[in-house]
């Protein structure tokens, strides 16, 4: 991916070290929910997409420990940090609110570095976790039928 990367800027380095801990965490946990989620769903269609949104979920918890380890040297280990909603509606409103937080936070982060593979990489994932949203509000708008 990055091979050899060495930030320009150590101040910025510090900055980028400690969002992508809260990336990774964030990630750590949207596997862990959208697993009980997926469990909750109500339909297979559902199931299957919430399986592939924890499926980019995986992919983007891969993509930022690699980086973290790259520009540390370490392997960032998350911890679970808050608590699944216990019902599919809660679940989903949890859902829709992160996705939506996880795309600005992953686009200010974007904005901030200063090497372009990793804009590039947050905007790209920040993509991802805006189409995430549009599903689970998509889902939620159908189970308040």
């Amino acid at each position: 991916m990055m091979e050899g990367f060495r930030p320009a800027d150590p101040g910025m380095n510090g900055q980028l070290i400690e969002r992508l801990r809260t990336a990774i965490t964030g990630e750590y946990n949207a596997i862990h929910c959208y697993e009980v989620l997926m469990n909750q769903a109500r339909t297979d269609h559902e199931r299957r997409r919430i399986s592939e949104i924890r499926g980019d979920e995986m992919h983007h918890f891969q993509v930022f420990s690699s980086l973290y380890q790259q520009m540390t040297g370490e392997t960032y280990q998350p911890q679970q940090t808050e608590a699944c909603p216990n019902t599919y509606m809660e679940g989903l409103r949890h859902a829709i609110e992160d996705e939506q937080n996880t795309v600005d936070f992953y686009m200010e982060t974007g904005d901030m570095a200063t090497n372009e593979q990793i804009k590039s990489i947050f905007y790209r994932i920040a993509k991802d976790e805006q189409n995430h949203a549009v599903w689970f509000l998509y889902f939620y708008a159908l189970s308040r039928r």
